[in-house]
């Protein structure tokens, strides 16, 4: 098969390592890809969300089989663009088509179709500028802390969590103001849930699913898990606090009735579902959907997945994942961000990076890299994600935590404590 994977961060290099791997995979297109991506296929640059563009590498590398790695070309129709085209309509595309990825392109969606569907999650109201004064009123009433969420896409940035009613007030009228943009038109205030978190995935054909492996990730970019919300700063997978009793809660309360909601809506998804979960005492409740896979869950998740990766999509492309055995290796990974010095704020890009070639029990995959004259140099805030596959965790996260440490770039930055909250 020609495939075409669609992104250029940690998780489509992850993707990358994987499906060249396969038999079935006789060539791979990355696009845009990173200064990593090449080692497995052949980088190309054209934008994802540039179907006119897409259409025409698809057409020229006679593409078979399209997996779309980012959220944003799936909230924008990349998918439908694909089933309204005659000439692409019988190329397979793994990603919802914008009915689904709705899931993760409105907040407010999703909420009300967890409520549709008795799907566990935070109490919550949506309110806009029309409605502002309702708003700032149910504010006065809200316990403490509280969650304002913009509706849309806002690359991470668009949930705050608050002490302050005040504080609130303004942070909703600044939101509604369009402090993100359209994102923010519509804001979503919501019940704060005490507890940890842990992201579960699955790949569904509209009527079947299988379960990945689930994942725990690191948000903040201080040691002992302080500081400002990155974009993930590690993480690991299996997570022990995921018990067998605890995850046969997540499949009954909250994956089959969101596959089972998506059918009965007659909203056809195709791709993957991220829970993104937190475990309050013993039950689990939605945070929030994402309509692809996390980044830097992926990078460990994948690791684990013995499955060949394209016969998977296979499968999904030809609704027959009920015929699929998953097979999910025992063992732990752990995954470390190094990103560039200043991330979340402001960085620089064009450090040239050494050491890669030094790691020894870890796989490197390239998130904010270039490649300039055969120089591996940085391009992003987060760089490189360090994976290691051990038998136990302490070793998984001590291999990659040691290779972090074996690469150097100019301001470079990693936590040293990503999982051993849980050893």
């Amino acid at each position: 098969m020609n495939i075409l994977l669609l992104g250029s961060g940690g998780r489509e290099s992850a993707f990358a390592s994987r499906i060249s791997q396969s038999a079935r995979c006789t060539k791979l297109i990355i696009a845009p890809g990173n200064g990593g991506t090449a080692r497995y296929g052949q980088n190309a640059a054209v934008n994802p969300n540039d179907f006119e563009a897409v259409k025409k590498l698809v057409q020229k590398e006679q593409i078979t089989l399209v997996i779309v790695g980012p959220e944003e070309p799936l909230v924008n129709g990349i998918h439908d663009f694909f089933s309204a085209d005659p000439q692409l309509a019988s190329v397979p595309v793994i990603g919802p088509k914008k009915e689904g990825a709705i899931l993760e392109g409105s907040k407010d969606f999703s909420k009300q179709f967890m409520q549709r569907h008795a799907i566990p999650t935070a109490a919550s109201q949506t309110f806009t500028n029309e409605t502002l004064q309702q708003g700032l009123d149910y504010l006065d009433r809200h316990d403490l802390p509280i969650v304002l969420k913009a509706d849309g896409l806002a690359a991470g940035k668009g949930v705050l969590i608050l002490e302050d009613r005040e504080e609130a007030k303004k942070e909703l009228q600044l939101m509604l103001g369009g402090k993100f943009g359209a994102a923010g038109s519509t804001v979503v205030v919501e019940q704060f849930l005490s507890g940890i978190e842990l992201s579960v995935f699955i790949l569904t054909d509209g009527s079947h699913y299988v379960l990945l492996p689930e994942a725990k990730d690191y948000k903040r970019i201080g040691q002992g898990d302080t500081g400002l919300n990155t974009g993930g700063m590690g993480s690991v997978s299996p997570v022990p606090f995921a018990s067998e009793s605890f995850m046969q809660k997540v499949r009954e309360r909250i994956i089959d009735p969101t596959v089972q909601g998506l059918k009965a809506e007659d909203i056809n998804y195709t791709g993957f579902i991220f829970f993104g979960l937190i475990k309050v005492g013993e039950e689990p409740y939605v945070i929030e959907y994402n309509c692809r896979m996390g980044d830097p869950e992926t990078e460990s998740v994948l690791l684990r997945v013995e499955n060949d990766l394209v016969e998977l999509f296979e499968a999904t492309a030809a609704r027959r994942l009920n015929e699929v055995q998953m097979r999910i290796s025992p063992k732990t990974a752990a995954t470390v961000m190094i990103v560039a010095g200043g991330y979340p704020g402001d960085y620089e890009k064009g450090k040239a990076i050494s050491g890669i070639e030094n790691v020894r029990h870890s796989e490197v995959f390239h998130a904010g890299t270039m490649s300039e004259n055969g120089v591996v140099k940085s391009n992003g805030g987060r760089v490189l994600a360090v994976s290691s596959l051990q038998h136990d965790m302490f070793t998984a996260l001590q291999c990659a935590t040691a290779d972090a440490g074996r690469i150097y770039f100019d301001g470079k930055y990693f936590r040293e404590d990503i999982g051993f909250d849980l050893v």
